[in-house]
């Protein structure tokens, strides 16, 4: 059945790199797709702004569509770290928001964002502390704002086969496993410098729990024991942030995962990053095995112009820009389905609130309770596992690597082994 829509408008609250390479395209198909209708992008540097206002690439796939930036681009660079409010004063409720700021900013704007009583997609992690977590999820909730977390990985087609089969019992049971996330070098000289430091966060924390819900995503198995080692380095500006990370993850069934990850893939390599998973299973005297090469999808081209890099990796399947049938480009891939996934969720609720004859919370917590079932989409109640993960993860790197463990009962909480 053709499932209906209601256009919403967007406020980008963050004008960042994952803004310009993955969000503001996505944003920009699903206002052509009538899930968007006005789009607003909020930032404190006016130079974000208009970079994204002046890019070529965008103009070319998307013509004929814009933002409106919050500053406007005459005024200059805000000194307020909450602008966002002010294009939240005039949303109706119920519209939405994509939070895609550093992460130890998430659970403060996400609290003013639910404030304004709006849907919301968050960049991952959702928060850094499970009780956060909770608290968000259960405003939310009360308040019928669908939010979902961009942990795209869940709608990468092999991770959505590799859940079928794991669920059907055709790999055994999970029980070894290695993930990797080296992301470029020149991280470093971006605006990673001023936020990604020691006391913040970590690569493990930043991409390395991208593989840790992937693996909970795929078995359902929850962690119980995380153990982080850093390597630390001085970014450019001076200030000192982890560079390098390893993890270790203990499984509930005592399966073990290894997830090694930093800012260090070399700028001239062919890739954009190097990713791979790596699981290894056990069934009735037999093993199995799955094995993920997330950064080279088969495809090699040799550039003889327009590129920085002569040869190169492909990935398709990630983001790309592609030839379509309308006007311009359009944006394929995990990325993009990730995205759309939860605006266009939140844009079905609201059509089908105007159609319902039921309490509209009622019909909007009724979505958000079976999204949360499904486990498709990264919600505050599925993946809160993340966040104890996160806490765990901090705790073990701030203490040089000690084991940090997960408890359940009698309430989620994490804490040192050996303390």
């Amino acid at each position: 059945m053709l499932q209906k829509n209601k256009p919403l408008d967007l406020t980008i609250i963050g004008a960042g790199m994952i803004v310009h390479d993955l969000i503001l395209p996505a944003a920009y198909q699903l206002q052509r797709m009538g899930n968007v209708r006005d789009i607003t992008i909020c930032d404190m540097r006016v130079s974000s702004l208009k970079s994204l206002k002046e890019d070529k690439e965008m103009s070319i796939a998307f013509p004929g569509q814009t933002f409106t930036p919050c500053p406007a681009i005459e005024d200059g660079d805000s000194s307020d770290p909450a602008v966002y409010k002010k294009v939240l004063e005039k949303r109706e409720p119920h519209q939405a928001v994509i939070i895609a700021l550093p992460d130890q900013l998430h659970y403060q704007v996400l609290r003013d964002v639910l404030d304004y009583n709006q849907h919301v997609l968050c960049v991952k992690p959702l928060v850094l502390k499970y009780e956060q977590s909770i608290e968000i999820e259960k405003k939310a909730l009360e308040r019928g704002c669908f939010v979902g977390v961009e942990y795209h990985k869940r709608f990468d087609r092999r991770s959505l086969l590799a859940r079928k089969h794991y669920e059907q019992g055709d790999l055994g049971e999970f029980m070894m496993g290695e993930a990797k996330m080296i992301e470029p070098y020149y991280y470093r000289h971006s605006n990673f410098q001023n936020w990604f430091t020691c006391e913040n966060t970590d690569p493990f924390v930043y991409v390395g729990c991208h593989y840790v819900d992937l693996t909970y995503f795929i078995t359902g198995l929850k962690p119980i024991e995380v153990s982080v080692s850093g390597v630390k380095g001085k970014f450019p500006n001076g200030k000192e942030g982890y560079m390098w990370a390893n993890g270790r993850v203990r499984f509930e069934n005592g399966a073990l995962l290894s997830v090694t990850d930093g800012l260090g893939y070399p700028d001239t390599s062919a890739g954009s990053n190097e990713q791979c998973l790596n699981m290894y299973f056990e069934g009735d005297d037999k093993a199995g095995t799955l094995a993920h090469d997330d950064q080279y999808r088969g495809v090699e081209y040799g550039f003889t112009d327009n590129v920085d890099k002569q040869f190169q990796y492909v990935n398709p399947d990630f983001y790309r820009l592609v030839p379509w049938e309308g006007e311009g480009l359009k944006p394929v891939g995990y990325g993009f389905d990730s995205i759309a996934a939860t605006i266009t969720s939140a844009s079905r609720i609201e059509a089908e609130v105007d159609a319902s004859s039921e309490d509209a919370l009622t019909v909007r917590q009724n979505n958000i309770k079976a999204a949360n079932e499904k486990g498709l989409i990264a919600t505050p109640q599925n993946s809160a596992i993340n966040e104890l993960v996160q806490e765990a993860a901090r705790l073990s790197i701030l203490n040089g690597g000690d084991i940090a463990l997960i408890e359940y009962e009698p309430t989620p909480s994490v804490r040192l082994k050996h303390q």
